[in-house]
Parts: C-alpha cells; structure tokens; sequence
C-alpha cells in the first residue's frame, strides 16, 4: 500500500506540473475523479509488478504505460524514450542510421508516409500507402509505432525482412539492408531554362540548399529564366520553421500559416515578408499522396496566394502540429499542440490539399507511325527560299530514337511553365518590349 501511495503522488506531481489555466478553471470534484483514477493505475501497476509469470522493471511498466497513454491519443503522438530522442535530433540535422521511411500507424499496422529519395527504402521499392505487417517475419499488430520503428533501426549494413500489404497485389516480402541515412534536403537542375527543385525533407538543410539552388539558376539563366518547378512529392515533411523559410522565399506579404491549439491566446501566425526570390515567375508545385504536413503547408500557402499553380495528386492531409517535450533524464514526449490552417482558413487535417490541375503519374511511351512521304521528298521538289531542308540522317518517324524514361508528372509542369511564359511574353505590349530592348 505504501508504494502504491507513492506510485500515486509521484504521477500526480506529473500530471498537475502541466496544469494549464483552463485546468485551473475546473471544479475541485474533477481532482477528486482524478486521484481515484490514479488510486486505480497504482492498484494495476502493483497487482502487474507482483504477480506477473515474468519480473518486469519498474522503468519497463511506466514507461509502457506513459507510451500506451499518448499513442491512444492519436497516430503522431507517442513516448520517446533516451534513445530514441537522441536518434530524432540526429534526424532533423540531416543523418541517421535506419532504412530512410517515414512512417505512421493505422489499424496496427505501420503505414509508409514516403520513402525517401535515395534511402534503402527507396532503392526497394516501397511506396506512399504501402503497409508493413510484418518484421523478419513477426508481426507488428500490437506493438506501438515507437516499437516497430525501434526495431527496424539496427545495426548498419545488417538486413530487414519487410511484408508488405499494397493495394492490388498479394502481400510480398522485401529485404532491406539498413544504412547510415544522409538526407539531402535539396536536389537541384536546369530543365531547359526552368529551374527544378526538389525538396526531400524539411530538415535544417532546407531552406538554405534552396538559397543556393536559386542563385545558382539565375547565374546560369539569367533575365531568360522562364520559371521553376518545386518537387515537394513524396516529402513527408519535417520542421514548421523551414516550411514557413520556404514559403516566405516565393512570397511578398501575407499570412503563410498560422497554428491553433485548445486556448485562443496560444493561436500564432506567421506572415511573409518582402522579396520572392524568383521575382514573380511562374512556379509549378508538383504533390502527391506522400506530400504531407511541411509539404502541405507550402504547397497550401502559394495556393492560397495564387503564386503557384499545384499539380499532381492529393496530398496526404496532416494537419497537426507536434511539440517535442524533453523529459529530464527521460528522454522527451512527442504531443500533438495544435492544429494548422493554410492563409485562407482551410484545415488540411485527414483531408489533404487538392491540385489545381489533377495529373497522375503515368509512363510515357512514344508511337511510331507509319512512315509516309513529305514534300521534301517528291522529285522536282522547290527548295525553301530561307535555305531550309531536310538534314541527313533525320528520322522523321523516331524509328531510331532512343528516349530516356520520363517523368510524366514533371513533363507536364515543364510544359505548363513554358505555356506560361509564352503567353505573358505575348502580352506585353510593342512599346514595352522596345523599351525592354534599349
């Protein structure tokens, strides 16, 4: 009884530390609810330290139920322990150790948010939605997401057998080899004279990677730049501060997100401020089904503001803020704050961002028609007065072209991007485009 006592006091020191003001607000019978309630966890808690067939540790059971109390509360809120924590501010920096997924839980399984660019996951070949039911065989249903991540950290270059359940096909098995994982945020090229980024995470990396990528497009473009494609598919996210950096680099003014927790008074918004970085030119925003929370905050942003036009598929529908509380001596606690709303007021949560223009990913092939006879090619034929004609070895049929495999989704922006700066090319008034060359 006595150590139930203190079982009790010291939970109640937990729980009333964070007492809010609202909390301060309720009736005193609530506290007396809630000590019976703690009478009840320290009944359990000693009946199980006591009579169970194995000796569990004291650390082993709180922190246990510590983790089954918040991942209760939803997918993304959950105990970490020591290591873990350490393993996470490891992440955000841009490396750790593990298969490169980012992922989350739902109906006991563990659900692939997206694989990232370059990772062990990704060379395997899984996918956005795909399900993991099983590890080495083992299966996870009823292992907490904390404990399945957990076991596919591991030793580096040692293998992880994974079963996957994908819409359409049987479950199958995939062996990952884990690795030392070095994210690089930002991927960048010219297209042309289009500027491509990719960004892979919103690690600390980012916003400055896409600095340089921007400078780096000028300098090779110039005034002939025609606009930029931001990749964000596939991006499972990261940290709010960098999403709300990149947002700010495409925009002028205006609210870019803002967060929303249970008291009005902790409401935030976070605005623009002067200067786009690629002075108002076109920018496509390629999402899909693995875009989710710092994507979407992007992506909701310069749709809201009409500085983008988004194209791809919908995007995964995160809309929750998580707060990373360190517990000393105990590693820290990962607990849904708030949720976040796009400039226009639209929550994204379980719902997703919806493109402007729908594409899905499709493959490419190109047809070979029939060859047929041109005007070049009939005898007696009169020449181009330019000095046009047919070049030796032209292949007007592509018999023998050879193409690389193509990214439709990306295709299609490029081709929107050009549209775009041909048509406001077209706009400008004669005596504009004298001035412009003087």
């Amino acid at each position: 009884m006595k150590y139930r006592i203190l079982i009790i006091a010291a939970l109640a020191g937990f729980l009333f530390s964070g007492t809010t003001f609202a909390q301060e607000k309720e009736k005193p019978s609530n506290n007396v609810e809630t000590y019976r309630l703690l009478d009840l966890f320290g009944e359990v808690f000693e009946r199980v330290r006591s009579g169970y067939v194995e000796s569990p540790t004291d650390q082993e059971l709180i922190e246990s139920a510590i983790s089954g109390m918040l991942t209760s509360l939803d997918p993304h809120s959950s105990y970490m322990s020591a290591k873990s924590f350490r393993d996470m501010q490891v992440q955000t920096r841009g490396a750790f150790g593990g298969l490169g997924i980012e992922v989350t839980m739902e109906a006991g399984l563990v659900k692939v948010v997206s694989p990232i660019d370059g990772t062990p996951a990704h060379k395997a070949g899984l996918k956005p939605g795909d399900y993991i039911s099983h590890l080495d065989g083992k299966p996870i249903l009823g292992q907490s997401l904390a404990e399945a991540v957990e076991k596919m950290r591991g030793k580096v270059g040692t293998d992880l057998r994974l079963t996957i359940r994908r819409k359409g096909t049987k479950a199958f098995d995939v062996t990952v080899t884990r690795a030392v994982i070095k994210i690089r945020a930002v991927r960048s090229r010219m297209e042309g004279k289009i500027g491509y980024l990719r960004i892979t995470s919103f690690n600390e990396q980012a916003d400055k990677g896409s600095i340089k990528a921007l400078a780096k497009f000028k300098k090779e473009a110039g005034d002939d730049l025609k606009g930029l494609v931001l990749d964000l598919r596939n991006n499972p996210g990261g940290l709010l501060d960098q999403s709300v950096k990149i947002s700010d680099l495409f925009l002028d003014k205006g609210e870019i997100v803002s967060t929303r927790s249970r008291r009005a008074e902790d409401t935030q918004r976070f605005n623009a401020h002067t200067g786009d970085l690629v002075n108002g030119l076109p920018i496509v925003v390629l999402i899909n089904g693995g875009s989710a929370s710092a994507s979407e905050i992007v992506a909701g942003a310069l749709q809201d503001h009409g500085r983008a036009i988004l194209l791809g598929t919908k995007t995964f529908g995160k809309g929750s803020v998580q707060t990373i509380i360190p517990l000393s001596g105990h590693g820290a606690m990962r607990l849904t704050t708030a949720r976040y709303y796009t400039p226009s007021g639209r929550s994204i949560q379980a719902v997703g961002i919806e493109p402007d223009i729908a594409v899905e990913q499709a493959k490419i092939e190109s047809l070979t028609p029939r060859q047929t006879r041109r005007e070049a090619d009939l005898k007696g034929a009169l020449k181009n007065e330019n000095g046009g004609s047919k070049k030796k070895g032209d292949d007007p049929t592509g018999v023998n072209s050879k193409e690389k495999p193509q990214d439709y989704q990306l295709s299609r922006a490029l081709d929107l991007i050009r549209g775009l700066a041909l048509f406001n090319k077209k706009r400008v008034p004669k005596n504009q485009k004298a001035e412009a060359t003087q």
